[in-house]
Order: C-alpha cells, then structure tokens, then sequence
C-alpha cells in the first residue's frame, strides 16, 4: 500500500508540472512571439511482484527452475522527461511599425547583451538613443557586419533581410555596402541581418525578454544560408503560437487527472488504517 501512495504522489506531481506549464502558456498567450513549452514525462521502471516468503527457485539434480514465481507487475509512477519549447510558427500580426519584423519561418535574430549573444524571434524592436535598432529592453541588434546603427523613417527591410537606407542621409556613405534601384527608389545596402539556426532548437534555454541561450543540447548557432533564411516581413510582428482552447482543454485533464491521483492517496491511507486497526484488535 505504502508503493500505491508514492505512485499516485508522483502522478500528482508529474500533474504539477503540466499545470505549470499550461498555465505559463496562457499568461503569455499575446506576448509576441513567444512559443509554448510542452511536458513530456515517462515511466518509472517497473517492479516484478512475487509470492509472499516463496523466491519460486527450487533444486533438483539436473540445476534449478522456477516455478512461476512472479504473479504480476507493479508500476512505480512516472517522471519528468523534459520540458521543452514548441518552435511552431505563430501568425502574423500587422502593425505597420517600421522597427517592427516578423520572421516567417525556422530561424533567430541575433542580440548583443551583456552575457554574451542571444537570439530571439521577437522582432518588436525601436530605435536606440545612440541610433542602433535594439530590443525594447536595448539590447543591440545584430547584422552581419555588428550593430545595426540606422535613422527613424530611413530605412527599409526586404524579405531577404537585406536593410536599405536613402544613401544621402547616410552619417557614415562610405560605410554602405552599394546602392542601386529598387522599388523604393534609388537606395543603398546598409546592412543584412544575422539569422541563425540550431540542429535542435527545442533544447534552447529560456532567458527570459523572449531571449533565448544556446546549450551543448541545442548545439552551437549556425548561420543560415540565404535558401535557408526565413523571410523577414517589415511592419508585422510574429503572434504566441499558443491556441487557448487546446491549453484551456490540457488544464482540465490536469486537474481531473491531479483529483483521481489524489482519491488514490485517500483510499490507500483509509486502508491502511484498516489493516492497523484490525491488527491491533486481533493481535493486541
């Protein structure tokens, strides 16, 4: 009876984790880009139960055989396999804020932060004091020649990720990469994006401001090659990819499951207290 309760205890648990998690999914369900976690869980291994005071091996001339001696198995419970970040792509939302970039496909901005790089799928960005394009939190960020230092209401990003700006108002017009003609006019290439991938994203670390950190897990950062590169749209920013009923769904079949664990508990305790009260009448 004792095994019965830790196994219900870790089914609780494991319940825990799962109402955590769904729980954490709806409050950020309309923070931007931000990508639910998943709880994954496994078993316990398992015990061979057998005859009370009878290990079932007996000897004879020609060695030894068992004869039937396990009657059953017993489940242990179950555990925490991980928890990890479901990367799904999110919809977009328009909001016709140049500073604002939605990546539509697998692929991180980069950013500089005083740890070190960090990547993110939050494209909610704004013009720094010092004229760098940083998150709301300032951090820099990254193209793939370092900070992207640009002017309100000068530049322009093309599904490629390339950045273009009017080359007359440039600070630095040695510093552009060239110009040409596009659809917006005579321009010039300030700078292209850094997007990076990971073989396995799902193991990224949360850090929190919708900042992600690599891991030996994860892998290092990859630079995407330009048919790898998800495109970039100016004006739009990415939605949670959180769906409310599914997660409203998930958190009533943890709360079921948490009460059924829970009466598991109460029926083991209540004959427990059975099998001691009749012990103690009979053997008292």
């Amino acid at each position: 009876m004792v095994k019965g309760i830790y196994t219900a205890a870790s089914g609780m648990r494991a319940q825990q984790w799962r109402l955590d998690s769904v729980g954490n999914n709806l409050a950020n369900l309309n923070t931007d880009s931000y990508k639910r976690e998943q709880a994954s869980f496994k078993a316990n291994p398992e015990m061979l139960l057998r005859r009370t005071g009878d290990d079932g091996v007996f000897l004879n001339p020609f060695g030894s055989h068992d004869n039937a001696p396990i009657i059953g198995k017993l489940g242990t419970g179950v555990e925490l396999n991980e928890l990890y970040v479901d990367f799904s792509q999110g919809a977009f939302k328009e909001t016709e804020n140049d500073y604002d970039l939605a990546l539509d496909g697998g692929g991180f901005f980069v950013v500089t932060t005083p740890y070190g790089e960090r990547y993110t799928r939050n494209g909610g960005f704004q013009l720094g004091k010092e004229g760098f394009l940083e998150t709301k939190e300032g951090y820099p960020v990254l193209g793939q020649n370092g900070p992207i230092r640009i002017q309100a209401n000068n530049f322009k990003v093309d599904k490629e990720g390339h950045i273009w700006i009017n080359g007359e108002y440039a600070e630095d017009p040695e510093a552009l990469i060239g110009r040409e003609d596009n659809e917006w006019g005579r321009v010039a290439l300030l700078d292209t994006l850094r997007l990076v991938g990971f073989e396995r994203e799902r193991y990224l670390k949360k850090q929190g401001s919708s900042l992600y950190q690599a891991n030996e897990f994860s892998g290092e950062p990859v630079e995407l090659e330009p048919e790898d590169r998800p495109q970039v749209h100016q004006g739009f920013n990415e939605a949670a990819n959180v769906d409310p009923v599914v997660e409203m769904v998930q958190m009533i079949e943890v709360n079921r499951s948490y009460e059924a664990n829970q009466r598991i508990i109460q029926s083991h305790d209540s004959m427990m207290g059975t099998l001691i009260n009749q012990y103690a009448k009979y053997n008292g």
